[in-house]
């Protein structure tokens, strides 16, 4: 019962074993570039011990990945065991795998290998091996002595064999050879700052006793002095590097904090400038970190700056694009190390493919990979050709750019290096194919994709002009003056219009240029302005910038001089008072206009200031409009568009801050007429700029309301005397004179009334309330 128990354990055993197997096969046939389901089914199919499956198995996955130095020795292990007479395939995969990474424990059992094999390999054939493996990992800090110690041993065993009983010359010659063959050996090894160098150091004295040569095993005198400086550097050197050894053999810390030390133990190598010692330190780093991008690629950038040609460096590279398929960078400066070491085309092309099928992060080194291809194709086509090009080796380059085009377009629309590529496309198509028609082909093709991006239309007019064809050029800007583009692109596009024909064109074409540009012009400028009006209004809605500018609003009515405050300073300084009573109390720019069609200078700061009295003013106080509220951003031509209906404008001016020369938010308006007038007072409440305007008549004679703005002043002019009332607590102050100050218009004190004050009781008037005050005001 128990033996059936047994057996029925083992069925159900197998049988899922078998399904993980399928699972696994369906999941590696679905993704082959999954390392972890390779791993599982190389260990699944080596319990079940199905030989077959698993030789594949370790083949597929060996094509993909790098295999570690254990995989190789249980890969080696199990084909002894099945094959122990194949020694030419076991001699291969121990090749291999030393390719794959440095590992001193598979140098030692390949070395060992090769000496225990039958037929045995010659004494020179196993040196040259040693000689190798020193090469490669003689240097290796805390396993090299591994390496030297079988080579002394090897060296040593073949001394044995010299038959010391049949003392011939010939026997002598070759016992004293063998002798200073170990004897070097041991001093290239004590010359090499490698772990227990003192049981070294030991080891060779006393097998210089045994030879004869020391009376005591612990007198370094009497070693050759050129030995014993070396072992003295050598001995400073392994102490200098002790600590960075034990930081990189520490187990026991995060991965991430062991590869910090792996990268601070290569700047300590790099600094003392030995290359070998630095390669087999980035040799081990990555053989405990294979998938670390950042490792790879210093790696093999300080091969490209030390050594830069030779199989060393493409071999790393090769290993480098198997461990981290997905860096793009790594495939690139391969394909670059093979140019440089002048590699066959074929080899180029089969990593350039391979490169392909990989996965990277970003479109943008899939175009340096068909960059770095075409580059390399127009540099090889260039040093063979003494002559003219052959067109049937640029199809290549035509080829490359066509795949990179069909690919890459899609996702890198509207960006620059798609618009450089295909630059450089229609450049080559020119300059080797000899094909002007090809490379119109390619900017006529890229306009299709990316017909948006100003920089494509001026990179094909610039092809053109560069060739001299200023018709084909001229044709492209009648295609594209009229796009939008982003930006101020459209309206670079047309002035670029009219340079071209300034400088290249005739006369007629200039003229027939402007006649098509203008309009576009107008109409782009009309654009610009509605959009800062939607942007105005939007801020408006905005609650936290309506916040900001009444706070800012208060500030500014807070900054005023009273009038009283602005007499008592003319007081105190009576020589400047003539000069500042005739100027205006908040700075004015006005804008005048000598007619109703005159053209309005554009420009701001160009407009005259006000300072001329108001008894002299050159318009008429009967057709002008106060405006308030006015935006701050709103300017001459934004005010004169807003009237442009209503028509008969004569003069604008806009009113100052004396002191931040920022625009109070009001404005005088002079019509030609009253009816022009009243059309224009009949635009109250409208919007400019997003803010609702105020819009009043002013009429200074009558003293009346013209307008209740945020902003009102606190002066009041009388028209009769010129007298400048000011009021603070009780107390009245009149200034005599005719132009004592040019004030804006209508303008009255706090508390007084709208209309002119009785002979005889001037300021003797009741103050007004608060409430009627603020009524004066446009809250």
């Amino acid at each position: 019962m128990v033996d059936a128990d047994f057996s029925d354990s083992d069925s159900d055993s197998e049988a899922e074993q078998k399904a993980r197997v399928e699972s696994l096969e369906a999941e590696l046939a679905a993704n082959p570039s999954n390392y972890d389901s390779h791993l599982h089914y190389i260990k699944l199919l080596r319990r079940m011990g199905d030989v077959d499956k698993l030789s594949a198995a370790r083949e597929a996955m060996s094509q993909l990945f790098p295999l570690t130095p254990c995989m190789w020795q249980e890969w080696i292990k199990d084909h002894l065991s099945l094959s122990p007479d194949s020694t030419a395939t076991i001699l291969t995969l121990y090749q291999r795998g030393l390719f794959d990474y440095l590992s001193v424990p598979l140098w030692c059992d390949y070395l060992n290998f090769v000496q225990e094999s039958d037929p045995p390999v010659g004494i020179s054939k196993v040196r040259d091996l040693f000689e190798t493996a020193l090469a490669a990992a003689g240097l290796h800090v805390s396993q090299g002595s591994l390496l030297w110690e079988a080579y002394r041993q090897f060296e040593q065993a073949i001394l044995l064999t010299i038959d010391d009983d049949n003392e011939t010359d010939a026997t002598t010659q070759a016992k004293d050879k063998q002798v200073q063959l170990i004897r070097s050996l041991f001093h290239r090894q004590l010359s090499v700052p490698l772990a227990d160098m003192t049981l070294t150091f030991t080891a060779y004295t006393t097998w210089e006793a045994e030879q004869g040569n020391l009376e005591s095993t612990d007198a370094l005198v009497h070693i050759p002095p050129h030995v014993a400086s070396a072992y003295h550097k050598a001995l400073d050197m392994y102490n200098a590097r002790k600590h960075l050894e034990q930081q990189i053999s520490n187990q026991d810390i995060p991965d991430s904090e062991r590869l910090q030390h792996y990268m601070n133990y290569l700047k300590f190598e790099q600094s003392s400038g030995t290359p070998a010692r630095v390669q087999v330190l980035y040799e081990r780093a990555i053989t405990d970190f294979p998938i670390s991008p950042d490792l790879w690629l210093d790696y093999t950038r300080y091969l490209d700056k030390t050594l830069k040609v030779g199989n060393l460096v493409s071999n790393v590279y090769s290993r480098a694009t198997k461990n981290c398929p997905w860096v793009g960078e790594l495939w690139v400066r391969y394909l670059l190390c093979l140019e440089r070491s002048h590699a066959p085309e074929k080899d180029l092309e089969e990593v350039f493919e391979k490169s392909l099928q990989c996965t990277f992060s970003t479109y943008d080194e899939y175009l340096d990979l068909f960059l770095t291809r075409v580059d390399g194709l127009r540099r090889r086509m260039a040093l063979a050709s003494t002559g003219e090009m052959d067109i049937s080796d640029y199809k290549i380059i035509r080829e490359t750019f066509q795949r990179a085009s069909n690919y890459l377009s899609p996702h890198l629309k509207n960006t620059e290096v798609l618009l450089h590529m295909h630059a450089y496309w229609a450049h080559l198509e020119t300059k080797y194919g000899k094909d002007i028609a090809a490379a119109r082909g390619v900017w006529e093709n890229f306009l299709k994709i990316c017909g948006s991006m100003l920089e494509a239309w001026r990179g094909y007019i610039a092809m053109e002009i560069e060739l001299g064809h200023v018709n084909e050029a001229r044709s492209i800007y009648k295609r594209c003056y009229s796009k939008r583009f982003s930006g101020t692109g459209s309206e670079d596009i047309c002035h670029s219009w009219l340079r071209f024909e300034r400088e290249l064109g005739k006369l007629e074409d200039f003229d027939h240029a402007l006649q098509k540009v203008t309009p576009r012009l107008e109409e782009l400028k009309l654009f610009r302005i509605q959009q800062a009006s939607k942007l105005a209004e939007e801020n408006e809605n905005n609650p936290k910038r309506n916040a900001r500018d009444k706070r800012k609003l208060v500030s500014d009515i807070s900054d005023e001089k009273s009038p009283a405050k602005r007499q008592r300073d003319a007081g105190r300084n009576p020589k400047k008072a003539p000069e500042e009573n005739n100027q205006v109390q908040n700075s004015s720019h006005v804008e005048k206009v000598e007619g109703v069609n005159q053209k309005i200078n554009k420009t701001d700061n160009l407009s005259e200031q006000q300072s001329t009295p108001r008894n002299n003013r050159a318009y008429s106080d009967q057709h002008t409009a106060f405006i308030s509220n006015i935006p701050p951003m709103a300017n001459y031509e934004h005010i004169r568009s807003f009237f442009s209906d209503v028509g008969g404008v004569v003069a604008i001016r806009i009113l100052h801050d004396k002191f931040t020369g920022k625009s109070r938010g009001l404005a005088y308006v002079d019509f030609i007429d009253d009816e022009h007038l009243a059309a224009a007072v009949a635009k109250n409440k409208h919007r400019l700029l997003g803010k609702k305007l105020s819009i009043a008549r002013s009429d200074p004679k009558r003293g009346g309301k013209e307008s209740s703005g945020p902003k009102a002043f606190r002066e009041h002019v009388s028209q009769e005397d010129g007298r400048v009332s000011s009021r603070k607590g009780g107390d009245s102050v009149q200034l005599k004179g005719k132009n004592t100050f040019a004030v804006p218009r209508n303008v009255r004190p706090v508390g007084f009334l709208a209309n002119k004050p009785k002979a005889g009781v001037v300021g003797d008037e009741k103050p007004k309330s608060n409430d009627e005050f603020r009524k004066m005001f446009i809250s």
